[in-house]
């Protein structure tokens, strides 16, 4: 057995796992299409391919129990009459959980699911009594003539020369060395997946009968030079044969690639064994050898799978590099400082200036490699929103815009939460009962709508829905019987901060407990994760009409452009996106409402937040002046006094542990080209702490954070200040 068979068995699962997913996800489309329109012959052979796909690749890589369950499903998949069952898109649901579940175990070597729902749901499929095999099964062709494949793989391929593919029908013969036959097999079918559409395979990957023999049935635009080429595998393949059995005009052509070794003796198939329409004609020449060919394919190779650590690896050097630029960037400003007419000072300026463009695109070029589309995540919503609408007798339609749209995979695998809660929030809470929808004079389907825009510097992802909207009286109601609010406070709160209740924890406004609401738990989940990401929320909702959410994210977690600023003669910064405008402001120009700071600013009160106490000096002091930062956090503003400005200056994000800071006000470090340590501050975290007041009992919360205490040590969670 060759030495390197574990670790290559551990490449074959990797991949497995990679690509099982996608495939569990596009079995999940399927089933949505078939619900959507019953008895749809080609949706349910895709789904046959999909099963079929998944069964071969499991068996290539060991996993028995999946392939012996896909295998069964196919079975009764391809029975005759079985896209007229009523329940087959039910079944279809429930396979790709089960499948989904059983993946999941062999991930992390865990306990196996139980197959007896799925299974027993199979065998009434298969025990149904208007079913029967398919008729293809049962005639018995000549050899000379008889179809190595079924009858709905022909329709396939049929559709493929229609769609202007070329079809063939490749023999691959395992190299008679090779100790891991089947992972050989897998290994060819991977190569022809990157150059065309496998429609079939004989024998099927999970079979022992002819294990060292392989044939396929692939839909490409490729010539046969380049696919004999691709599926030369050494080691693992010894031979590859090809035949044209359909060309894009529908007329049949054998060819042998002149780069691979010609035909075996008595080859399996021969243009006659597919039933394509309109055979007939004489043979075109294939472009092969046609400099003029119309089709310019990509190599293979120029795709790669690389895994997201190394990626983050790389990022993690890049922004060593900006802490490299930032330090010769202030040594460039003391020389000029030092000798200003030196003449090297200029040449070392134009090297300077170019390293940082070579940089920025270095950076860029990085980041965009970890930008993903976020298509990746939506497409699994319609089925979420399908199984709460059933499980709450609604009816839900999802609609997804904007999936083009690019968003760091890191990004991407954080908010896939956040998004669950709303989605089900807005087929649990949102959307009316089909009865009442009619009744206000809707349809009776509701809509929930998912978009993904760019806007500036940030990524925008929105989740409406066209239902009844969030009673704020209820809110209120609510508020007031668990005490966070009083009667004096209830009565001039507005209907912004009545929204924001909906984000505390344990908070609902649902009358009873279910599976879906009434816990509390969920919207407070959403706030917290947009906190750590530093990102914002906003809430958008219209009695009758529906309720947007609206989340605003960074692009990216990693480098940032930041304003630097001081405070009690202590360095901080924010990110430059969150800064509207600066101004500037006397001390006597702040007043006092409802004990808040606020000023008047263009017409506009701003309420004001301080970093740490007012000092005597500060509150005696009437004629001093200070710098105001309007932060924009989603529709409203807020104003952060600061003592001086230090500039810009582009900063890498150092996390920061509990043990280095002990608050929830600070969301990471970085390091200046001088040497020192600049603290970030988490704004949605100060904003938050600057919100939670209680006007009925005259208090704040929000001022003193005691960030500019001596020595820089900052307080624990929960710090507050009485005037």
């Amino acid at each position: 057995m060759s030495p390197f068979s574990d670790e290559h068995g551990r490449e074959l699962r990797g991949l497995f796992f990679e690509t099982a997913q996608e495939l569990l996800q596009s079995l999940n489309d399927q089933a949505m299409k078939l619900e959507q329109q019953p008895g749809d012959g080609e949706t349910i052979r895709n789904i046959r391919r999909v099963v079929h796909t998944l069964k071969g690749d499991a068996a290539a890589v060991g996993f028995r129990e999946l392939s012996e369950l896909a295998h069964e499903l196919e079975d009764a998949l391809a029975l005759e009459g079985a896209e007229a069952h009523k329940s087959l898109a039910e079944i279809v649901f429930s396979a790709a959980d089960t499948l989904s579940e059983m993946l999941d175990a062999y991930r992390k070597d865990s306990e196996m699911p139980s197959t007896r729902p799925l299974r027993k749901m199979v065998r009434e499929l298969g025990q149904a009594p208007k079913l029967k095999p398919a008729r293809s099964r049962k005639k018995k062709q000549p050899a000379p003539t008889a179809s190595p494949w079924a009858e709905y793989e022909n329709v396939a391929a049929q559709d493929a020369a229609a769609r202007g593919k070329y079809v063939y029908h490749i023999r691959a013969i395992v190299d008679p060395g090779c100790a891991m036959p089947i992972a050989a097999r897998q290994m060819v079918l991977g190569a022809m997946a990157e150059v065309g559409e496998v429609l079939a395979t004989r024998p099927e990957p999970g079979s022992t009968a002819g294990a060292r023999e392989l044939h396929a049935l692939v839909a490409s635009d490729k010539t046969s030079d380049q696919i004999g080429q691709r599926c030369q595998i050494p080691t693992a393949i010894s031979q590859v044969n090809l035949e044209t059995v359909a060309t894009p005009s529908a007329r049949p052509e054998k060819t042998t690639s002149p780069a691979v070794p010609p035909p075996a003796e008595n080859p399996v198939s021969s243009a006659q064994e597919l039933p394509l329409a309109a055979q007939d004609g004489p043979p075109p020449s294939m472009p092969e050898h046609d400099t003029g060919a119309k089709v310019t394919p990509v190599p293979a190779e120029s795709t790669l799978r690389v895994d997201a650590e190394r990626i983050d690896n790389v990022l993690n050097l890049v922004g060593e590099l900006i802490i490299g630029k930032s330090m010769l960037q202030q040594a460039l400003t003391e020389f000029t400082a030092r000798s200003p007419k030196d003449p090297m000072r200029a040449r070392f300026g134009d090297a300077m200036a170019f390293q940082s463009r070579v940089l920025n695109d270095l950076q860029r070029a990085v980041m965009k490699v970890r930008m993903v589309p976020v298509e990746q995540l939506f497409r699994r919503f319609p089925r979420i929103a399908r199984d709460v609408a059933k499980m709450c007798g609604k009816e839900v339609e999802v609609v997804l815009r904007g999936q083009d749209t690019d968003l760091d995979k890191s990004l991407l695998d954080t908010i896939a939460e956040p998004l669950t809660h709303l989605v089900r929030n807005a087929v649990g809470h949102g959307i009316e009962s089909p009865e009442a929808r009619m009744r206000s004079g809707k349809p009776a389907r509701g809509t929930i709508c998912l978009d993904a825009y760019h806007q500036a510097n940030q990524v925008i992802v929105e989740i409406s829905d066209d239902g009844e909207g969030i009673d704020s009286q209820k809110i209120k109601a609510r508020a007031l019987e668990r005490g966070l609010l009083s009667p004096e406070a209830a009565a001039r709160v507005s209907e912004s901060d009545l929204l924001e209740l909906i984000f505390r924890p344990g908070f609902s406004t649902a009358e009873e407990i279910t599976e879906l609401a009434g816990r509390g738990v969920g919207l407070d989940v959403v706030q917290s994760v947009l906190n750590r990401l530093k990102g914002t929320i906003e809430v958008e909702t219209h009695a009758g009409r529906g309720t947007r959410f609206r989340l605003r994210l960074p692009l990216t977690l990693a480098i940032i452009k930041a304003l630097l600023f001081r405070v009690r003669r202590r360095l901080y910064a924010i990110p430059l996106n969150t800064v509207a405008e600066i101004a500037r402001a006397w001390e006597s120009d702040l007043h006092k409402v409802d004990n808040r700071e606020v000023l008047q600013l263009r017409n506009h009160v701003l309420p004001v937040i301080r970093l740490g106490e007012r000092s005597h000096e500060q509150a005696e002091q009437k004629d001093g002046k200070v710098f105001v930062l309007v932060l924009a956090m989603g529709e409203r503003r807020y104003g952060l006094l600061v003592d001086s400005l230090d500039g810009e200056e582009e900063l890498v994000i150092k996390p920061l542990n509990d043990r280095t800071v002990e608050t929830d006000l600070v969301s990471g470090a970085s390091i200046l080209g001088d040497g020192r340590v600049v603290l970030i501050l988490n704004l949605t975290a100060v904003v938050d702490r600057f919100a939670r007041w209680r006007p009925d009992v005259g208090r704040t919360t929000a001022f003193a954070f005691g960030l500019s205490h001596s020595g820089g040590t900052l307080p624990s969670r929960g710090t507050e200040a009485h005037p």
